[in-house]
């Protein structure tokens, strides 16, 4: 068997290794499945292109692992990159979830596309408490539990916080619509 023959199949030996759990560990840290299989399709795919390297790597899937964690960082850091340029992408599950507090149908897709934008005019102009819980949920993905701990909040007051920005994001959609 070649030399790069061998390469490959330990790439793949380490694909089938640790692929899983690789994807894993990538969707619990950007809460997006999509993004996530990207980053570990990413890494295996530059090292398929530059299976050279391979023999040079001591600990395979250590490095793998490595690779797409730093593919996590960067998705992180354009995410953040994006929310100080005054994007802002609201997930699907959140617009589903304002759009049926404002009794819209979720499924619309045209009213989704639509509100998009309104949307996210709507969650800059939350006051900075109920936004800060909705842009956590949102762009990090993270839970009640955790917030009340990075933010010593309790977690009744996070919730409500949360209720209170979902009736007032949906009162802005009613306001979209009735003009």
């Amino acid at each position: 068997m070649s030399p790069e023959r061998e390469r490959k199949k330990r790439i793949e030996a380490a694909y089938r290794e640790n692929g899983n759990r690789l994807l894993e560990r990538a969707r619990r840290a950007v809460r997006n499945p999509a993004d996530a299989e990207d980053a570990v399709q990413d890494v295996f795919l530059r090292l398929v292109e530059n299976v050279d390297v391979v023999d040079s790597i001591l600990n395979l899937p250590a490095w793998i692992y490595r690779g797409v964690r730093n593919r996590v960082i960067d998705l992180w850091r354009h995410a953040r990159a994006k929310r100080r340029a005054g994007e802002t992408d609201v997930s699907a599950e959140t617009l589903e979830e304002v759009m049926a507090a404002a009794g819209f149908d979720p499924a619309d897709q045209f009213i989704r596309d639509e509100l998009s934008d309104e949307l996210s005019a709507a969650i800059d102009a939350l006051p900075s408490e109920q936004r800060d819980v909705i842009e956590a949920q949102v762009f990090e993905g993270a839970a009640f539990q955790e917030l009340s701990a990075r933010w010593g909040v309790p977690l009744n007051t996070l919730m409500t916080r949360k209720k209170l920005a979902v009736k007032k994001l949906a009162a802005a959609l009613r306001g979209w619509v009735e003009d």
